[in-house]
Formats: C-alpha cells, sequence, structure tokens
C-alpha cells in the first residue's frame, strides 16, 4: 500500500545530479508527526520542488547551449525545476484541500522531460488506499 507524502519527503529527477526535499507548506492543515501533509497541487517550482543540482537533460535550454558551446559535449547545468502540471496520479479516495493527497507512488513531470520520483515519503505511518 502506498504512503502519504508530507513535508521533507526526499525526491529524485531522472535528469538531475542530486536529491532535494518536498516543501509543503501548512496550508492544508492536515499533519502527520508535526509536519505538513501533501497533495497534488505541491508542484510549484522554487516553493514545493527544490533545484536537484546540475541538470543533464539536451531539453534544458541551458544545457543545450552549454553543449553546444562545448562543441556538442554534454555539459549539464544548474537545475531549475519547471514543473507545470500536478503530480499524478496521486490518491483520489483521499482528499487533502479538496484535492487527491499525494502518495509515494506518484510522479511529477518537469518541462525538460526529467521524471521527478519519491526516494522516501516523508513517513512511513500513514498508508493511503
Amino acid at each position: 500500500m502506498a504512503m502519504q507524502v508530507c513535508m521533507g519527503a526526499e525526491m529524485m529527477c531522472s535528469f538531475g545530479a542530486a536529491p532535494s526535499s518536498l516543501v509543503v507548506l501548512p496550508v492544508n492543515k492536515t499533519f502527520t508527526d508535526q509536519v505538513p501533509d501533501a497533495n497534488i497541487m505541491d508542484h510549484v517550482p522554487m516553493v514545493n520542488i527544490m533545484p536537484f543540482g546540475m541538470c543533464s537533460s539536451i531539453a534544458n535550454p541551458e544545457v543545450a547551449s552549454a553543449t553546444a558551446a562545448a562543441l556538442g559535449v554534454l555539459t549539464p547545468m544548474p537545475c531549475i525545476p519547471n514543473t507545470p502540471a500536478p503530480w499524478v496520479p496521486g490518491a483520489p479516495t483521499v482528499l487533502l484541500g479538496n484535492q487527491p493527497t499525494l502518495d509515494n507512488t506518484s510522479k511529477l513531470m518537469c518541462i525538460w522531460a526529467g521524471v521527478i520520483e519519491f526516494v522516501t515519503p516523508g513517513e512511513f505511518t500513514v498508508n493511503v488506499p
């Protein structure tokens, strides 16, 4: 069974060089172990989704430009997440702030072709169907 995701959950991007932690603002007023729980709308870059170190996706204009300047040698550049759509699919049977709650099997797509997944959910006590 999937686990509820909360503040501090560790994430990894398929094109990122380092893990990052999910930041959840306490707007939904639902907590697990005194940290805010997340829903699928917690996808805002530089608010909820922090950088993953260096980005190696050629779809990222900064990486493409640096790679072209290096005569075709892939040159990673600092990650700037670009996640305009919510997490999918979430747990639609459990609503948190009128949105499906976020579970550790959900994925987030970055516009630079990366797929963001959870490494750890941030807590291990609440299961969601």
